[in-house]
């Protein structure tokens, strides 16, 4: 072995500590950036694969019904490659709790000929459901503890069908299981879905030889723009209501959504904390290069050339980066498999190989070795300048001079001796105490992500359903209905207030732009919906226009004042164009709504609603269960306690992200103290010759390190908001809008957390300061 590398070691076992603690920032960076990446793709591989043994569709139909005849002319479309017909309808669901409404989806499958999403059979066997018998969604069978050979209830038109399970079945179409768009997440003991017999569907809702739902597949993905064009004219005769492409559908959409947001993180917390570790790495160098003047020089007139120096103090840099490497490349690897099995169980993919991309470890100790490579050259950069010798002669003082707050009498004459210090020392190292505070600030603004988000989660809940739905509950019909109904519905249940409302899907263009959503139709004086614009101000719904979302406003490139046309494909009904009157806001979901008397006159039929929203004090869930032409009943406090159940799991999440902002923290904080203990021993031991204790030469540091973390604070206030934009920006999607809310209690935990991180890594430097010889550093400069 080289004498420099023996040196390099001793170099390494003397600075254990700070060596370590950069270790670990560099293995978690890796970590995170294997273990996301190698998850992303594995996830892209599975759902992949399952969507090709299950054969999803690429275009889902929902009309109001075709006869089974008229499929044949959507084959005769040139780059249609199958086209299968269904019922599907949302129905109440009979449970022991009588107190707890659950509603299931029942979708008819063919007897034979299953071409279209094809049910994934857990048992590996083809089961035949006979007109008693439906198969089962694994989620929401797991869920509610159903197992093959239970009976269901379904309530159908007021009639409940006693149904046998035959068997549990998984689902490429609901892999993220929720009912619609304006749920907040998912809640498989509330909402499930059936597979019945296509004969027990029709001879229940009255669809012989008929269908409500359409499944489609192409032969090129690419032209499927040209394919929906062609599918819109041939059934517009038959009430299309809605027509979406796979990478519009709900649990794609959402899974899509989930691995982009994984995929996000992985490129960019890794780089945030190579960043922090080169900062720390080249401070270290310096520290040490400044220190090790003499030895330097010695090295010199001894034949070592200024190429072997830099590169033994650049070889410091880049044995940090290789450990780092090895154990964060082996964590992510050895983490990627069961993080890999959460994500496919949370999104109920039952086909997953996990593979290891080694590209990805490459890369990383690529992206390593740049970082440490250029920070060692960079920390180490004044071997260049020492001089043999020169450096046998102790180094000159910096020049001094007095500061800017020395010269303000009031001040600098009413602190104490300490502080003093503590100021010169920082003006003394300014750029070294910039980079620090940028990292402190940095590990504030980690810290407040999380507890935005969650933050973020509960106020969405609080403002979409106690401030902008002020309802107690919704009231679903199976198919649109005359507003005569609300009165016997009052006669059903005690009523405080009852309100129509008509939703139903519609397609809106601006240009190419083109978007399907609902359009809710309501009193245009409600008082069950409240809607604000972007700088919360109250908006009041109009009497013509139409009020969208700002989500909808950003999909069509659309603002107050402009036209919208809005496709109509009911069979006798005129598309139209409508100006956006307001653009308002609303997280979850995209939809735009109307005064239903306009909505009625312009799109739909006049008197026809699709439900109602209700308050009462009355036990409404029980009183219409049975009532014929009621899909369901959705009450605030059944979405509100499967929230609840939720925020223990963002709570674990919170812990978790906030332990990344621990680690920079602590690792900023010991690695300053200890080289400013390094540096200084000579001024700490004169100190001790002139009175002052190890407590006080502790303290003054504490002051320092408090000083800087204060400061760090304060511009991490303004990198938080910043960073807490980008990732609201980042993790919207047409599905959830992530609001910007910032709350006093945000930053003030963050500081919190940040305080109790720094005081840690202080603590951990208290024995440092304890076990330095303070004679020692007066005899000899070289540390």
């Amino acid at each position: 072995m080289k004498k420099l590398d023996v040196r390099l070691l001793r170099m390494i076992k003397n600075s254990k500590g700070q060596f370590l603690s950069v270790t670990v920032i560099i293995a978690v960076a890796l970590c995170i950036y294997v273990l996301f990446n190698m998850t992303t793709l594995n996830i892209k591989s599975a759902v992949d694969t399952y969507y090709d043994v299950t054969n999803i569709n690429d275009i889902h139909v929902q009309l109001l019904k075709i006869p089974k005849g008229a499929i044949n002319e959507l084959k005769t479309i040139e780059e249609v490659k199958e086209v299968q017909g269904r019922i599907s309808f949302d129905v109440p669901l009979r449970v022991d709790n009588k107190d707890e409404k659950v509603t299931i989806r029942l979708i008819s499958i063919p007897e034979k000929d299953e071409k279209i999403n094809k049910l994934y059979l857990l048992d590996g066997q083809r089961i035949k459901i006979g007109n008693d018998h439906a198969m089962l969604l694994e989620q929401f069978a797991k869920a509610r503890n159903i197992k093959a050979g239970d009976e269901i209830s379904p309530y159908i038109n007021g009639r409940a069908y006693k149904l046998e399970v035959a068997g549990i079945a998984a689902s490429s179409e609901f892999v993220y299981l929720m009912e619609n768009d304006q749920a907040l997440l998912p809640a498989a003991e509330k909402f499930g879905v059936a597979y019945v017999s296509e004969a027990f569907a029709q001879s229940v809702y009255g669809y012989r030889d008929s269908y409500n739902e359409l499944l489609i597949t192409v032969e090129d993905e690419a032209r499927i723009d040209d394919v929906l064009d062609q599918v819109e004219k041939k059934l517009d005769k038959y009430g299309v209501k809605r027509i979406t492409k796979l990478e519009d559908q709900l649990s794609n959409k959402m899974l899509t959504e989930k691995v982009k947001g994984i995929d996000k993180m992985a490129s960019t917390v890794p780089v945030l904390f190579l960043m922090v570790a080169a900062v720390i790495i080249s401070i270290m160098l310096s520290r040490i290069v400044n220190n090790d003047r003499v030895a330097i020089g010695v090295l010199k007139a001894l034949g070592y050339g200024n190429l072997n120096i830099l590169s033994h103090y650049t070889k410091y840099a880049l044995a940090i980066g290789l450990m780092g490497s090895m154990i964060g490349i082996t964590a992510g690897t050895f983490l990627a498999g069961p993080m890999i099995k959460v994500f496919v169980a949370y999104f109920n993919i039952p086909l997953v190989s996990i593979e290891v991309y080694y590209d990805f470890m490459i890369k990383a100790i690529i992206l390593t070795g740049v970082f440490c490579i250029a920070s060692g050259l960079f920390g180490a950069r004044n071997v260049l300048r020492i001089m043999p010798a020169d450096s046998m002669r102790p180094e000159a003082p910096k020049s001094g001079k007095r500061i800017l707050l020395e010269r303000i009498g009031f001040f600098w004459n009413s602190i104490g001796f300490s502080w003093k210090m503590v100021i010169r020392n920082i003006m003394r190292n300014k750029r070294r105490f910039i980079f620090l505070v940028l990292g402190l600030a940095l590990t504030y603004g980690i810290n407040t992500i999380p507890l935005y988000q969650g933050h973020a989660m509960t106020a969405m809940f609080e403002l979409q359903y106690g401030e902008y739905q002020k309802m107690d509950y919704t009231v679903e019909f199976t198919r649109p209905m005359s507003k005569r109904v609300m009165n016997d519905l009052i006669h059903l249940i005690d009523v405080d207030k009852m309100e129509p409302k008509l939703e139903y899907p519609f397609e809106f263009s601006n240009g190419w732009r083109k978007k399907n959503v609902n359009i809710i139709g309501i009193p245009w004086d409600t008082s069950f919906y409240e809607f604000r614009d972007s700088d919360q101000r109250e908006v009041k719904l109009q009497k013509t226009g139409i009020t969208i979302t700002q989500a909808l406003a950003k999909a069509l490139h659309v603002k107050e004042g402009d036209d919208v046309t809005i496709k109509n494909f009911l069979p006798g009904k005129e598309d139209a164009v409508v100006e956006v009157s307001n653009v308002v806001e609303q997280y979850l979901g995209m939809n735009a709504y109307m005064d239903i008397d306009v909505m009625e006159r312009l799109l739909m039929e006049k008197g026809m609603i699709t439900g109602v929203v209700i308050d009462s004090d009355d036990q409404v869930k029980e009183k219409l269960e049975d009532v014929k032409n009621i899909s369901s009943v959705r009450s605030v406090s059944d979405i509100k306690n499967s929230f609840m159940e939720y925020l223990d799991t963002i709570a674990v999440a919170i812990n978790f992200y906030m332990l990344f902002g621990g680690i920079l923290g602590f690792a900023i904080i010991y690695n300053s103290t200890i080289i400013s203990i390094s540096e200084r021993s000579m001024e700490f031991a004169s100190l001790r010759v002139m009175g002052f204790d190890k407590k006080d030469i502790y303290r003054m540091i504490s002051k320092e390190n408090t000083l800087m973390t204060i400061i760090a604070m304060l511009i991490g206030v303004p990198m938080s908001i910043a960073m807490i934009r980008g990732v609201a920006q980042s993790f919207s999607s047409e599905v959830i809008t992530f609001p910007v809310l910032l709350t006093p209690r945000i930053f003030i935990t963050a500081a919190v957390a940040t305080v109790v991180f720094v005081a840690g890594a202080q603590l951990a430097t208290l024995k440092k300061i304890y076990n330095l010889n303070f004679i020692d550093a007066l005899k000899s400069r070289i540390s």
